[in-house]
């Protein structure tokens, strides 16, 4: 049911490869956590070396970093306005590193990686 990163089962001329072994624990991938606005909510994903991750599937509230004030405020998201990663994230208003988003203080792009960490950090522009 997972995705798995591992050699290709094909040759570069298209010629079947024997298996020589089965999965391991190492090749195991995800598919992407697709952070959304909502009540927020998080999950609890046992990574490599007995390390746990927390991704954000659905935030409400932003920490936002003002440069020239040099302050920060945590404030509520209004609305995704744009995601450079895919057009269809845009569509959809999923937020990833680099996604511009919409608050009361502004116009601000998100620094942080909610799939990966949990948290949703911000710099206004």
């Amino acid at each position: 049911m997972g995705v798995w990163h591992r050699r290709s089962g094909r040759t570069k001329t298209g010629a079947r490869l024997k298996r020589f072994r089965g999965k391991r624990k190492h090749q195991m991938g995800r598919t992407p956590t697709e952070t959304v606005i909502g009540d927020t909510k998080r999950t609890l994903i046992e990574s490599k070396g007995m390390k746990t991750k927390s991704p954000a599937l659905r935030v409400t509230m932003v920490n936002i970093t003002d440069p020239k004030k040099k302050e920060t405020y945590r404030v509520e998201i209004q609305d995704v306005e744009m995601n450079p990663a895919s057009m269809d994230y845009q569509r959809r208003k999923v937020i990833t590193r680099g996604t511009i988003i919409k608050t009361e203080k502004g116009r601000a792009k998100v620094t942080s990686r909610p799939g990966q960490d949990g948290i949703l950090n911000a710099v206004l522009i």
